[in-house]
């Protein structure tokens, strides 16, 4: 999942940096993995996997995951790679602590340790500022928290909801909030290898979301929180080769 989640932000950033619109590389991203479940799932043979129980959750899902993916790219598109990375792996003990109240997931002090041991990794690779706080760190803190709603409200989906219902309308609704504003904001790739890039958003957005509701379906949310921390390694790894960001002793 984090592989694939890795993945993507790396080719936003880099697409953003390249000159595409924030706001054409999240629809391409949402609309592609829209076609490809569509026509890896076979939607048309039986339509019944893709139906809605509570449509208006659905569409509350798809809305935080909108919030997530836009908040995302601008803060990428602001901040340093350190202090986006800091803000969002947040998100595992914020989740935690939700998943007691929200979904009777009590958390025990071992799994709080682990999470609280792999932030302080976190902080130690990323060793982040103290500088002023500006509009880069609120959308990092925006996308770090639609990203825990749209966690917690997979988690309680998947008991009744299809995995096909739950991979469709995470793509179909934000696809569709953002279908409007596009032409506010309109600048597309200027050669074949960066619309390939703005393709494959899709590709390893629909993988990586398809694993995480099937992780969901499998375990508890309280223990999934600790994986997020596995991204920092992938994040290192792809900073290393895309963008020449090479890791210093502490990492």
């Amino acid at each position: 999942t984090y592989v694939f989640f890795t993945f993507l932000d790396t080719s936003s950033k880099y697409l953003v940096l390249a000159g595409v619109s924030v706001l054409v590389v999240a629809w391409v991203r949402f609309a592609v993995h829209v076609v490809l479940v569509g026509a890896l799932l076979r939607g048309w043979r039986q339509p019944v996997r893709f139906r809605p129980v509570n449509l208006p959750a659905h569409i509350l899902r798809g809305a935080f995951l909108f919030g997530s993916t836009i908040f995302n790219v601008l803060a990428l598109k602001s901040l340093q790679l350190a202090e986006t990375t800091s803000i969002y792996f947040f998100g595992p003990m914020v989740i935690t602590a939700l998943a007691g109240p929200l979904l009777g997931e009590w958390a025990g002090w071992r799994r709080w340790l682990a999470i609280l041991a792999a932030f302080a990794g976190v902080l130690i690779i990323t060793r982040p500022g103290v500088g002023v706080f500006g509009i880069g760190h609120l959308f990092a803190l925006g996308s770090m928290l639609s990203n825990c709603f749209y966690v917690i409200m997979t988690r309680r989906m998947s008991a009744t909801e299809t995995s096909e219902s739950l991979i469709l309308f995470s793509a179909l609704a934000p696809a569709l909030l953002l279908l409007p504003l596009l032409p506010f904001s309109f600048s597309l790739p200027h050669d074949g290898w960066h619309w390939f890039v703005l393709l494959m958003l899709g590709v390893f957005g629909g993988v990586g979301h398809w694993l995480l509701v099937q992780a969901y379906r499998l375990a508890t949310t309280t223990a999934l929180a600790p994986y997020p921390y596995s991204q920092m390694v992938w994040m290192i790894i792809s900073g290393w080769i895309v963008f020449k960001q090479f890791p210093d002793r502490w990492t």
